[in-house]
């Protein structure tokens, strides 16, 4: 294996960085040295290196968002996105620590307290992913040092230079050297430092493979924290919508954002059999405007390539195989470079599939299918063994109450995409989504937890029952 790691820009093949590839050990044993004195300081003073951190990363946002869309493929005005939810984060994860973490005392008997703190874990790992590469980890990274935590953070081979990019921000704001640590690698490291007997706990954002793999690893440790951000084969369910171009809108927004590669991207669009033309032409007309080019292209593109040939590939490869098996191409998912992972938005009429995989499909294609009836669309969208995001676009406030009651899914929306969850709310999901450990705004409670103490300043005792009678001594 080479001792560097150099990462490339999908959209040209050149290269964007280069770095040395860490040691896990050597990493978690430096994060152990620093955690001690970081969880001392009161959790305002963690808190003011946090906004440091925010302004630090708003006084480099045009470079940090420049960086994302190369390193990524994503258009620049996406990655700026990306680089404000890294800043706003910082007062979020801040309320939500004080709003989930509270210290309380309750009144006990004869004048005792009852009281409930929370406590860090110690060294948590973070493994990043590459659709998200600043994003996703802060939103580990930020939650778990206002608790009290060092952290060691590993990013995606894929991303490396906007895991380094991240890591100079903690620095340049102060946050203690052993406090924040940065570990560059591939798989290979990854597995390290999972393993490694250092750590308290491992926070995950990736794909259900690697998610259950963990799992797996981390069977017979459980007293490590382990939460667990996975992915989805989520469902837009459209039904009786009043304005059918705001609908499509909504389809093409939730499939084809970031290139399809988000965990909550739209895969299968449910629509009601007989009554989906109108749809599916408004959805088309949208398809074939889009734009898909070099992140910084003018006009600018609404989508760029995928992470690499190697997802392009493999993206492909499932097309086929859906095609294989029934699936009936609308618009196709083709391929303007060979040599490149630009890849157009895709839509493909699975109805009549045979043995259709439920599978994360991670790149523009939306398969649709066609049911009989709402009970049956309701069916069709739990026909999945994930459970991450569900939406319903169109029907009345009771048909979505009855969306509601029976998806299950950790996200759910009406007349909304599937994407773009705030983060003000708690983020998860169930089944090979996650591992009931919901992120954003609940983050705080896989960051902490909770102890409870009795306690009062003067010691009482008493033995009210089973004890003998004391013995007297009897003069002989």
């Amino acid at each position: 294996m080479t001792d560097r790691l150099i990462s490339t820009e999908p959209a040209t093949g050149e290269e964007v960085w280069a770095g040395d590839i860490g040691d896990a050990e050597a990493e978690v044993a430096a994060a152990r040295a620093a955690w001690p004195e970081w969880a001392a300081h009161s959790v305002s003073y963690r808190i003011e290196a946090m906004r440091r951190f925010a302004n630090e990363v708003r006084a480099r946002e045009q470079d940090f968002a420049d960086l994302i869309a190369r390193e990524t493929g994503k258009p620049v005005w996406e990655a700026r996105t990306e680089v404000a939810a890294v800043i706003n984060k910082v007062e979020i994860s801040a309320n939500a620590y004080l709003e989930r973490t509270p210290m309380r005392k309750l009144e006990a008997a004869m004048g005792s307290k009852v009281a409930v703190r929370h406590k860090p874990h110690g060294v948590l790992a973070v493994l990043g992913p590459y659709n998200f590469p600043a994003h996703l980890p802060n939103g580990h990274i930020v939650p778990a040092l206002i608790a009290g935590n060092a952290v060691v953070f590993k990013p995606s081979e894929k991303t490396p230079a906007t895991g380094a990019f991240l890591f100079d921000c903690f620095r340049a704001a102060g946050v203690p050297e052993g406090v924040v640590r940065l570990l560059i690698g591939g798989p290979a490291e990854g597995k390290a430092l999972a393993s490694q007997p250092g750590i308290d706990g491992l926070l995950f954002t990736g794909s259900a493979r690697a998610g259950m793999s963990l799992h797996r690893q981390f069977a017979d440790a459980p007293h490590k924290m382990l939460a667990l951000e996975l992915g989805g084969n989520n469902p837009l369910v459209v039904w009786q919508a009043s304005d059918i171009d705001v609908a499509a809108m909504i389809a093409v927004q939730s499939a084809y954002l970031s290139a399809g590669q988000r965990c909550t991207a739209a895969r299968r669009l449910i629509v009601e059999d007989g009554a989906e033309e109108p749809l599916i032409a408004a959805i088309t007309k949208l398809i074939d405007r889009i734009i898909v080019d070099n992140p910084h292209a003018s006009p600018p593109p609404f989508m760029g390539p995928l992470i690499d040939v190697a997802a392009a590939d493999h993206l492909q490869s499932q097309w086929v195989g859906l095609m294989m098996k029934g699936g009936k191409p609308i618009r196709r998912l083709d391929r303007p470079q060979e040599d490149r992972p630009f890849l157009t938005p895709a839509l493909i009429d699975v109805t009549d599939v045979r043995d259709r995989p439920d599978e994360e499909m991670f790149g523009p294609v939306l398969q649709m299918l066609r049911v009989a009836d709402f009970d049956a669309a309701i069916d069709e969208a739990n026909n999945t063994r994930f459970g991450l995001a569900a939406s319903l676009v169109g029907g009345t406030p009771a048909m979505y109450d009855k969306f509601w009651a029976n998806v299950r899914a950790g996200v759910i929306n009406w007349n909304k995409p599937t994407n773009g969850a705030p983060s003000n709310a708690p983020f998860g999901g169930i089944g090979l989504s996650g591992n009931h450990r919901p992120s954003a705004f609940y983050a705080a409670d896989y960051c902490a937890y909770p102890v409870t103490s009795s306690e009062t300043e003067l010691a009482r005792a008493a033995v009210a029952e089973g004890l003998r009678d004391a013995y007297v001594p009897t003069d002989s």
